[in-house]
């Protein structure tokens, strides 16, 4: 394929976007509620096609694909673990929802700080989002840049594509917010199963001659495909490094668990999920049908992140179709920069600007994290240029460091024997082991960073949390308050 044709698909990608994200300004109030949660009135259908675009990014069609192609089987057994780790929503999302519109929270991590009654905890969970969220905006930007890069044949380079996605990010967040991401992403999300599943039945009939000879072939050439630890990449400890992360993904991720503050009420909520268990069990599958065809078809890649674009250079898939597919792998990874971008922007203004500024008013809040979102895209671009290693482990990495937040997040609904030292001193020590151990690559006993950055966490906001004095008169009005309003409201 041509590089003309992968710039044309992407200026009309572009073009629609732009039409699409400049319609949603159209009502938009002004503040930081309305810019960076839609005023808190998004209905339930918008908000399922956003929370799965925002979800399955460029980790999906291009990650694990490649991590089917190296690994077989396993990578569905560990996408399949983040689906099931959806029922944490069903106890933490009507929390969420309930004390964002009780409290006016923007941020996941404002909570914290006025749960536990300290600016502090506030500041320390907000930097621990920046500095994990950054490498994981970096990973789309990867896999636009290989998925324009092996579809032109090599002709657009790696960093002509990283080049384009952080201005398309950047744009689209900056017109109207949330409602210019929830618009697109709406858009993007339909775009992307749809094409993504049509490219995937074309080419296993037309390539492969149906689902039924794809597995023969995979049992007779490559049956440790077919098993685990199959070609001894899922081993049980990469396995549980990789899935326990993907687990807590929907309320450690805060660009994931701010969402849960956007549905206009509890029922538009229920869609919302609804909606995601749908589209994701789809995307899952089609995903890793689609590593198993390029596994079969192109059995010498050099590297298993090029599954996606190579196969869909291939002459059995049609030009215009592989374009479209293209422009909706992009489309997904585009979404989850743009809400990582409007959640990391909305914390820093929010929750380190204005606690260390605090006579800082909403307007000026409001301007920091605007000007924050293109310097928090230049960061993630200077990531991804160092293109450091498979995208599915790269993303597993990022979400493993937010486990750190997790104890401190629990406790804030379900303990109200929780201080701020504990969830100051958890988040802080086990964001430093996460990152120790990530960058040394030392896994103790075999166990990969993210279980022991949990560990840690949890025993420290414990220990810490008995020695310590907690906000008793905070945690009883607020955890009374969840008490009454989840039994009128029969929750989820």
């Amino acid at each position: 394929m041509n590089a003309a044709g992968v710039y044309s698909a992407m200026a009309v990608y572009f073009i629609l976007g732009t039409l699409v994200a400049w319609v949603s300004r159209k009502g938009m109030g002004k503040g930081m509620v309305q810019y960076f949660l839609a005023n808190r009135a998004m209905d339930g259908v918008v908000a399922a096609l956003s929370y799965s675009a925002t979800t399955y990014s460029a980790f999906m069609m291009v990650g694990l694909a490649g991590l089917t192609y190296a690994g077989g089987v396993g990578a569905l057994g560990f996408e399949l673990i983040y689906l099931s780790g959806l029922v944490l929503v069903v106890f933490f999302g009507p929390r969420f929802w309930l004390v964002g519109k009780r409290y006016n929270y923007v941020t996941p991590t404002e909570m914290l700080g006025d749960r536990y009654q300290s600016k502090w905890v506030a500041v320390v969970t907000a930097v621990a989002a920046c500095l994990f969220l950054i490498p994981y905006s970096a990973v789309q930007l990867m896999g636009i840049g290989y998925l324009m890069q092996g579809l032109s044949g090599g002709a657009i380079p790696f960093m002509t594509g990283l080049v384009i996605a952080v201005l398309l990010a950047v744009f689209w967040a900056l017109i109207a917010g949330m409602r210019s991401v929830a618009w697109t992403d709406s858009l993007q999300a339909l775009l992307m199963v749809v094409a993504a599943t049509t490219v995937m039945l074309l080419v296993v009939y037309k390539g492969l001659g149906g689902f039924g000879n794809l597995f023969t072939l995979l049992e007779r050439d490559y049956p440790k495909s077919l098993t685990v630890p199959g070609t001894g990449y899922f081993t049980w400890q990469t396995f549980l490094g990789l899935s326990l992360p993907w687990f807590f993904f929907s309320i450690s991720n805060p660009q994931v668990s701010q969402r849960l503050y956007v549905p206009a009420s509890l029922k538009q909520m229920r869609i919302m999920l609804v909606g995601f268990l749908i589209f994701g069990f789809i995307y899952t599958m089609v995903s890793v049908l689609w590593g198993f065809s390029a596994r079969v078809l192109l059995p010498d890649l050099a590297k298993a992140d090029l599954a996606t674009p190579t196969l869909l250079a291939l002459p059995i898939v049609p030009p215009l179709l592989g374009l479209v597919v293209m422009v909706g792998i992009v489309a997904a990874a585009i979404s989850t920069i743009d809400s990582i971008l409007l959640t990391l922007s909305s914390m820093v203004s929010r929750d380190i600007y204005h606690n260390l500024f605090p006579r800082a008013g909403e307007d000026t809040q409001l301007l920091v994290g605007k000007l924050c979102i293109p310097l928090l895209a230049v960061a993630a671009f200077l990531f991804a240029r160092q293109q450091l290693g498979l995208i599915a482990t790269l993303s597993v990495a990022a979400s493993a460091g937010l486990l750190v937040m997790v104890p401190a997040i629990w406790g804030a609904f379900f303990w109200s024997r929780g201080t701020a030292a504990g969830a100051f001193a958890s988040t802080l020590i086990g964001g430093v082991v996460s990152l120790y151990l990530q960058y040394t690559g030392w896994k103790p006993l075999g166990l990969w960073p993210g279980l022991w950055a949990l560990g840690v966490s949890v025993a420290v906001f414990v220990a810490v949390s008995l020695a310590t004095r907690p906000p008793v008169q905070r945690a009883a009005e607020f955890l009374g308050y969840l008490e009454e309003e989840l039994g009128r409201h029969n929750a989820i």
